[in-house]
């Protein structure tokens, strides 16, 4: 009896041990894989996953609280050093909008560089491209400084044009720079002949930089609204045939002898920066007159000294 006893003890713990683990992790895994398998053939489980996507929201959310309030409040108490990279990019991109606009303008003094080269290379003629270093503040004295001088070969009376037309010419020189007064001068005049007909006249300045006159045209003259004014090469001063201006209104004045012709020069007279110095084979042969009247190279430093010291005089 008591061995039957001992027998139903054993067998007691026996029944009541269930599955093992290792067996439910096994029939987990393949159960996970049949799933997996049936999901990517079929998709099958795409609801499965989006409402257990919904379910888990606030946990997510639970979960990332901490480090997003980590993060506000490392933001809330470097807001002085954001502001001060903030000023920091504005001082930047203020440099930057500066550098653009400087880029910019060198692009346009570019363009026109390239304009008065390809000026240059459709003429028969030397020229040298100077650059304006100032402008007389007076509205009716249109004279500028160039940073050519006689050392580069300018003389006086040296004619200055643009990519346009005729600007003026040289009326003072120094072995640095020199000085030119512009054809729109109120005190200047220029021989000029109407392309279209070849009548000769005067162009006078009127100390407006958009404005020339023509007042010694008869009443009967021929000149019409668009006529292209061209240098006549009368005086020996300008070139011939350079383009001067464009008549813009011609007004015949009942009882006047003379026409009242306005133009409007060809040359961007107050725009740009560059201009161009013109040798002629007149103008060359004025200049190398003028080079053998000079003085001998012994007092050829004497002289510029006095000349840097007219100039200086002239300045103050």
């Amino acid at each position: 009896m008591r061995g039957f006893a001992d027998d139903d003890d054993n067998k007691g713990p026996l029944r009541g041990r269930g599955v093992s683990p290792g067996i439910k992790i096994v029939a987990i895994a393949i159960v996970s894989v049949v799933l997996m398998m049936v999901d990517n053939a079929h998709d099958a489980l795409a609801p499965v996953r989006g409402t257990l996507a919904i379910a888990m929201q606030p946990i997510q959310i639970a979960a990332e609280m901490p480090g997003d309030v980590a993060d506000y409040l490392g933001r809330y108490f470097n807001r002085g050093e954001l502001i001060e990279d903030n000023e920091a990019l504005n001082r930047r991109v203020l440099l930057l909008r500066a550098r653009l606009q400087r880029l910019a303008a060198l692009e346009a003094e570019n363009e026109r560089i390239r304009a008065l080269l390809a000026s240059a290379s459709s003429l028969d003629q030397n020229v040298l491209i100077a650059r304006v270093l100032s402008v007389t503040p007076d509205p009716y004295r249109h004279r500028i400084k160039l940073n050519k001088g006689s050392a580069d070969g300018v003389f006086k009376g040296q004619a200055l044009i643009d990519a346009n037309g005729i600007m003026g010419q040289v009326t003072d020189v120094t072995p640095l720079d020199s000085r030119a007064i512009l054809i729109t001068d109120a005190n200047h005049g220029i021989p000029v002949e109407i392309n279209r007909t070849g009548l000769q006249t005067i162009a006078q300045g009127t100390g407006r930089s958009n404005e020339l006159r023509l007042p010694f045209l008869a009443n009967n003259a021929d000149v019409r609204n668009g006529d292209l004014l061209v240098s006549s090469g009368l005086g020996g001063r300008y070139p011939a045939g350079y383009p001067v201006g464009r008549v813009q209104n011609v007004d015949h004045k009942p009882g006047d002898e003379f026409l009242d012709v306005v133009a409007e020069p060809a040359a961007h007279l107050n725009r740009g920066r560059e201009v161009l110095l013109v040798w002629t084979s007149d103008t060359g042969a004025k200049a190398e007159k003028a080079n053998d009247e000079k003085p001998s190279a012994d007092t050829a430093d004497a002289a510029d000294g006095a000349n840097r010291a007219d100039a200086g005089s002239d300045d103050r």
